[in-house]
């Protein structure tokens, strides 16, 4: 399980591509790596992947095609930036929300406005995970658990204070880029109930 605190940014140094899945090779910040051992679980991008070898502050990841297809894994390239998150320890702090390091679905920046000292990103979500994103819920893009603004149709926006700015890459986030997202556990399982037992249909009332 992660917090959806992202806890750095980390850089793609190398993908080793072979049959039926891509290595991605990240180097970390030194400090982020000790205690690290092989099989430990770290999200990266949001994504749920598990250490299969270390070289330092370097860490390799096995992803399968599946994996590279259903997220934005596979559009990475060598000198990427990424976020990151090792897994939840018993006792740490919970200053996110709960996430379970396996996407749903993927979304794109659509717009991005630039007031003083914050930025807002629109983005745009394929029509079926609209049920679960309502304003002032909870999502994780890219790993961070973020609460949502405004929502219009399909889109939505969240609000980015200057400390997540820094800590992340939406820092550096343009238009037109896809990102990793994993809806609110807790908000689908109520839509999925409700949906049945019927609540998401239109009532109809009896003569």
């Amino acid at each position: 399980m992660f917090t959806g605190i992202v806890q750095g940014i980390a850089k793609v140094t190398e993908i080793i591509a072979a049959p039926g899945l891509s290595t991605l090779v990240i180097d970390f910040p030194a400090t982020k790596v000790e205690g690290v051992t092989i099989g430990a679980s770290v999200a990266i991008n949001g994504t749920c992947l598990t250490v299969t070898r270390q070289q330092g502050s370097r860490l390799y990841f096995d992803a399968m095609q599946e994996t590279l297809r259903l997220t934005t894994l596979g559009e990475l390239s060598p000198g990427d930036a990424v976020n990151f998150e090792r897994a939840a320890r018993i006792g740490d702090e919970i200053g996110g929300h709960l996430l379970s390091g396996h996407i749903h679905t993927t979304a794109r920046i659509v717009e991005i406005i630039r007031p003083e000292n914050n930025v807002t990103l629109w983005f745009e979500i394929p029509s079926e995970w609209t049920k679960y994103v309502f304003a002032k819920g909870y999502i994780a893009i890219n790993g961070a658990s973020l609460t949502i603004g405004e929502v219009k149709d399909n889109r939505f926006n969240v609000h980015l204070i200057p400390e997540t700015l820094r800590a992340t890459i939406f820092g550096t986030a343009e238009e037109g880029q896809s990102v990793n997202i994993e809806v609110d556990s807790q908000t689908q399982t109520i839509v999925d109930t409700l949906a049945r037992l019927g609540y998401d249909r239109p009532q109809t009332i009896g003569n």
